[in-house]
Order: structure tokens, then sequence, then C-alpha cells
């Protein structure tokens, strides 16, 4: 009877010392792929170190993104041209809030403000106030192979494009009535034209 205890105590430890094992290696696992996260925001974001762009992305990669970078796939340089295009028009301040990760996906929430050194930077890219962004990464290898992108892109500059491309949409459909009463006024003016000079034509020939 005491084997028998002693095989099933035995038989509890080995279970329990191997599920501890198993959850032991995917939390790891989970915090390697945190840090990816993080050390990609610290030098292409963070700091201006771009050219280590290749440490963390992919040879290629799919973003999900607003307007036209929706499922497109493209290649690891493009990250560095987005930061280094930033980072030539003025200087972030940012920082990570929280991450969160699960299988093969991490969730980075992060807030930063970007403080203009260009004309154009002024006008299209700097934040009055910090604003949050959510990116969620699939990681493969030690490399980010997808993006989605979450921003409030309400509370940046990069509204004026929609707030202008409405006036000029306005615009037009305000133009359309008045460019075709002015085509009516001078079709107008035509026929009243051509109408008196017939009349006087002939009051002419009456005349005579």
């Amino acid at each position: 009877m005491k084997t028998i205890y002693s095989i099933l105590v035995l038989n509890l430890l080995i279970a329990s010392s191997f599920s501890q094992e198993q959850t032991t290696i995917p939390k790891n696992q989970l915090e390697i792929n945190k840090e990816i996260a993080q050390n990609f925001y610290q030098d292409l974001w963070f700091t201006n170190n771009t050219d280590n762009y290749s440490k963390y992305v992919a040879d290629t990669y799919i973003v999900h993104d607003i307007g036209d970078r929706k499922g497109v796939t493209e290649p690891a340089i493009e990250q560095k041209n987005i930061a280094d295009f930033f980072w030539k028009n003025g200087d972030f301040d940012s920082k990570i809030d929280y991450q969160i990760a699960e299988g093969d996906l991490v969730a980075t929430r992060w807030t930063g403000s970007f403080n203009s050194k260009t004309l154009f930077g002024r006008f299209a890219l700097e934040t009055n106030e910090p604003i949050s962004i959510i990116n969620v990464f699939r990681i493969k290898d030690g490399k980010i192979v997808e993006f989605w992108n979450h921003r409030h892109d309400i509370e940046t500059p990069q509204t004026m494009k929609f707030t202008i491309k409405g006036l000029f949409l306005g615009l037009i459909i305000a133009l359309l009535p008045t460019i075709m009463v002015i085509r009516l006024r001078k079709r107008l003016k035509l026929l009243t034209k051509k109408n008196d000079s017939q009349h006087l034509y002939n009051s002419k020939y009456k005349l005579s």
C-alpha cells in the first residue's frame, strides 16, 4: 500500500513539474516578444536610431492601417523610411504606457508628442497635446511580420487633409449650380439678341 501511495505521489510531483515547465516556456517567449516590441520603439521612435530597423522587422511584413495601407505587404526598410520622415521634420517625446502579449501577438499602447522643426512639420505633423497610439505586432522567429495600427488622428493635424478635402468637394458642389446658371444666362442673352435682331429685320422689311 505504501508503495502504491509513493508511486502516486511521485507521479503527481512529476506531472506538476512538467506542467510548470510547460507554462514557463510560453511566458518567457511572451516576455521576449514584448522586449522586441520595446526595442523597436526605442530605436525607431523614441530615439533616432532608425538604422536598427532590420533587428526587429522581417524582410517583408503586412501592415493594416488607414487609407490605402490595408493588408499591404511592404519591405522592412519602409519602417525606417517612415521613422526618418518624422525625425527629419521634428523630434518625439514618447513613452510606453503598457503592453499585452498573447501567443505571437504583442499590443503596445504608447503616448507621445511631436515637436516640429520645419514648416511642413508644424502644419502637418505637430501635436498640441500628447496623443496615444496602440500598435499590435505579430512576431515570428524574433521579427515583426505584421502590424496593426490604431491611432487617434482626430487630435492631430492629419485631420486637416480630410477637412480640406471636404471643403474642396463642398466648393465643387456649390459651384456646379453657379456654372449652370452662368451658362443659361449666356444662352438667354444670345437668344434675346437673336430675337431682337430678327425683330429689327422684320420691322425694316415691313417698312420697305
